[in-house]
Parts: C-alpha cells; structure tokens; sequence
C-alpha cells in the first residue's frame, strides 16, 4: 500500500535521507524544510501521513501538530513526530498535541515503515468511513461532519493481558483515571479467556508471555469479525524490531517500549480509545443515515441511488483525488430463466444468496451495491489492476463454484456471473467513465461465453 508522506524537517541532510528511505519503499514523498511552509503544503496537498520533525526554528512541530489538529479539514491526517529528543515528557507532549507516534532520531528503518504502513492503513478506513458518512448526509440532509468535536472517553473499557501479575496491576493503576473497566486476563490457557470481548474500547497485550504467545492472540482478536476494529497496544521490550515489525504486519495499531513509562502509556491510550470513538462514530452515523433510505430491501445492499451519490463523492473536488480505485460490474448470467422456471420468490432467494457470497469477499473498506435487477457494482479503493482482477476471478469462482439452494426447487441450481472491470486512471476520470468501462467490460464477458471476468480500461 503506498501514501504520500510529507516530511518536514529544517535540517536539508535529514530531508533527503528519510526521502530516499521513503521512496526506496515506494512511498511518494513531498517535503518541507518549515512549519509555516508544512502548514501550507498540507491544507493544499492533504498528504496520507506526516513526519514532523520537533526542533525547528520559528514554529516548532508541537505547534504544527497543534494547528493541524484543530483544523476539521486536515485533523484526520496521521502524524509521526520525529526528534533528537528521547525524554519521556517529549514523547508525551508530542502525543498530547495530537500526534499519533514519536519517533526518535537516529529512525531504525524497519520501526518506521511499519509504523508508517500502519497508520497508513488506519487513515484509508477512517477516509473511507468519512466519504461514506459525506454520502449520508447528502441523503439526510445532515450539516458536514465536525472534525474538532470532542470524543469522550467515558465508560472505556480496557482489556491487559499481561501473566506477570505485579505489572498488570501496575499497567492498571496507570489507566484507573482513563478507563471505566480495566480487566486482566493472563492467558495462561494460550488463549485469551475473557468472554464479551466486542464490548472492549482496547486490548493492551504484553509480547513476553510465558504461557502464550502474544502475538498469536493479536492474530486472533484482528481476525475476528467481532472485534477487527477494536485497537490493539502491545508492550515490547526496547529494541525487539523483529517482533515489532510482526505485530504492525499482523494489524496491531501501537507499542509502548519496556521499561513502561506510565505518563506515555496514558497519553498512547487515550489516543488509541479516542481513534476507536470516532471510527465508531462514523459508523453509528452512517448506518444510521443510511438504513432505511438507501438500502435494497431484496439484498440489504446499497441500492444505485447510494452508489451514484458515493461515486459522487470521491470524485467530488472537496475529497482529495482518488487513487487506485478499481470498479467491478456484476451480472448474473441467465437470471429471467430463474425467474420464469422457478418464481419471482425464487429468484429472490438468488439474489439475496448471491448478495452474500459476494459481500463476504470483500474489505471492510469496499462497498458492494446492488446496482438495478441482477447487476451488482462493487468499488474497491486502493486497489491496482493486477488485485481487482484477482479479486473478480475470487468472485466468480465463489458463484460459480457452489450450487444455490432455493425452496423453488428439489435440487440446487447452477448460477453463474459475468464480471466487468475498470479502474480510474488519466482517461477514465468521472463516475460515468468509470461506469461506462466497467459496463463495456461487463457486455464483453456476456458476449464471449458468460462465466468469465473481462475489463477494457486496464493496461
């Protein structure tokens, strides 16, 4: 997943080499050798994340953190400060400003790209959560959403797993002015025993277990559906990069270094609780908004009217410009004889099962719609050719592979699905190319046999 990274540092040398560490990992890189001038870059330019670097003449990064953070427009953008400085109060100054890391010069580079992937990551689904919302109030009527409104932290609920019972208890005199609930669990079993865990605001899991292995249990937590979107803060010992790199990879959202400090361990979760609050947020919001007005009553999908105004969205001038985002058309093959043979009734089932398997395949941040009859429009953001591709041959082999069970017949019966495909490029620039390619994708694969996936736009 490449971003554009603003890097700001008044120090030319220190400039040009996290630009070529960056660009060496195929991150488009913008800099800025001020605060002032940073400022300007990032209102014009809306990077994906910003390395900010703390001593700087004039205005210092606490005071560009500080003014990115109170803009509603740009106070959704990550920011790693970057520093000589390795006291803890520096690091929880930073925090409190509102950045989202501190990292201390000299940057090993491993720590950095994967903190820089991992905040990349998180700021592609709140973008996503954030368009959708923009969608919903179109529908609703809603004012803009407020960037700078306060989240609260009441009734937090913090989960540590952690088998040495003196530093749990420890870890829990640290947070009992933070959060609600703070339970421990020492895993002692190898599994995590603590029951209701979708109710949890953050899981902070030591990587030094002795009975289990910590980050098998990050593995679990972010690859169940009850709790993919819940933060998750590991304690690592100082230096450990290997394992560090393995826990940002797996999808954990933060670290604090052994020995703990507990002043930043406070600052690091009220950021982690505070990010979950919003995204929760955006999604209370946008079901909310959405549910009744905008949803297919057949499949429980979005229905055109939504797609067109979400497609409206990205390509809208207020959103920055829209990357890798790739379009699928989906049309069941020979959908009338279904309802001719079977009934209307039946041919609901299809379309209700069809909806299933495909929505099943697919990312949190993807949108799957039901686009009129038996067409289906996904749209896939950051998403190149090469995966759109893979992921439509995924999904025809879904439909095609297993037989649809339906109460209008004895036996299952054999659908299929062809498949359209288009991704926004320098020609196809507008909802309606975008559509129109997909489209044209979509009646080649009917036209050559059904059953298959085709595209038009691609390289």
């Amino acid at each position: 997943m490449t971003a554009r990274v603003l890097v700001v540092d008044d120090v030319l040398h220190n400039v040009k080499l996290l630009e070529a560490k960056l660009r060496s990992e195929y991150f488009d890189v913008l800099t800025a050798m001020n605060g002032v001038d940073a400022l300007k870059i990032i209102e014009a330019e809306h990077p994906d994340i910003i390395l900010l670097d703390v001593m700087m003449p004039g205005m210092d990064g606490f005071e560009v953190c500080r003014r990115v953070k109170e803009n509603p427009t740009i106070s959704h953008i990550p920011i790693i400060m970057v520093t000589a400085l390795d006291q803890p109060k520096d690091r929880i100054t930073g925090l409190e400003a509102g950045a989202d890391d501190f990292l201390t010069k000299p940057i090993q580079d491993l720590p950095l790209f994967a903190r820089v992937k991992s905040l990349v990551r998180l700021k592609v689904l709140m973008d996503e959560l954030r368009v959708r919302d923009s969608t919903g109030k179109a529908f609703a009527g809603d004012a803009a959403l407020d960037g700078s409104a306060s989240i609260k932290l009441d009734d937090a609920k913090v989960l540590v797993i952690e088998d040495y019972e003196r530093v749990a208890n420890r870890i829990s005199g640290y947070l009992e002015d933070t959060a609600a609930q703070i339970d421990l669990d020492d895993a002692e079993s190898g599994e995590i025993t603590t029951s209701n865990l979708d109710q949890y605001d953050l899981f902070i899991i030591s990587l030094s277990l002795r009975q289990a292995d910590g980050l098998r249990l990050c593995s679990m937590i972010r690859s169940s559906e009850i709790t993919r979107h819940t933060p998750i803060l590991v304690l690592i010992d100082d230096g450990d990069n290997d394992r560090l790199i393995q826990a940002m990879e797996i999808g954990v959202t933060d670290y604090v270094n052994r020995p703990i400090d507990g002043n930043e361990l406070v600052a690091r979760v009220k950021s982690q609780i505070r990010h979950k609050r919003f995204a929760d947020y955006l999604r209370g919001k946008m079901q909310k908004n959405m549910e009744m007005a905008v949803t297919d009553s057949v499949t429980n999908l979005y229905n055109r009217h939504f797609l067109s105004t979400h497609l409206d969205n990205i390509f809208s001038s207020e959103n920055e410009k829209p990357t890798n985002v790739s379009l699928l058309m989906l049309d069941i093959d020979f959908f009338k004889i279904v309802n001719d043979t079977y009934g209307h009734a039946s041919g609901d089932e299809v379309l209700e099962e069809f909806s299933k398997r495909i929505s099943s395949n697919m990312r949190s941040i993807d949108l799957v719609a039901r686009y009129g009859g038996e067409e289906f429009t996904v749209i896939m953001p950051e998403t190149d050719a090469e995966f759109a591709l893979f992921i439509a041959e995924r999904l025809r082999r879904t439909i095609c592979d297993k037989p649809f069970e339906i109460s209008g017949s004895a036996e299952p019966i054999n659908i299929t699905v062809s498949i359209g495909a288009s991704i926004v490029s320098e020609e196809c620039n507008t909802k309606e190319k975008l559509l129109a390619a997909a489209d044209k994708g979509l009646y080649k694969a009917k036209e050559t046999g059904r059953n298959k996936v085709c595209n038009i736009s691609f390289p």
